[in-house]
Parts: C-alpha cells; sequence; structure tokens
C-alpha cells in the first residue's frame, strides 16, 4: 500500500499523520483498531495475522 493510501486510512481513524514513517503510521493504525502494533517486526510468518490490511507490505 502506497503512503498516500495509508495516510488516507489514517486520517479515516483520527490519527495525525505528521512526521510518522510509514511503518510508524501504520502500527498507529494497528493500535487505535485494537490490534498488536507488528507491522515491519519480523513477525509476519508468526503474527497469525493472516487477514491483516498491511500483511502484503509486511516484512
Amino acid at each position: 500500500m502506497k503512503l498516500d493510501d495509508v495516510k488516507k486510512v489514517a486520517a479515516e481513524k483520527g490519527i495525525k499523520v505528521g512526521k510518522l514513517r510509514k511503518a510508524e503510521l501504520i502500527q498507529q493504525i494497528q493500535l487505535a483498531e485494537g490490534n498488536d502494533p507488528c507491522y515491519a517486526t519480523g513477525n509476519a510468518d508468526t503474527c497469525g495475522q493472516e487477514l491483516c490490511l498491511w500483511r502484503e507490505d509486511c516484512n
């Protein structure tokens, strides 16, 4: 997902984008959704979140 798309999702969740990097922003979105902020932590193979919106980009 492109950064502009991530920013739109963040705005919908009421998250201020500011100068957050993409990974930080996605983690804030995950927190706002009540999920573990696991994006880009290297745990994609073991997180168990197969339907995660960020799964395709996660590493």
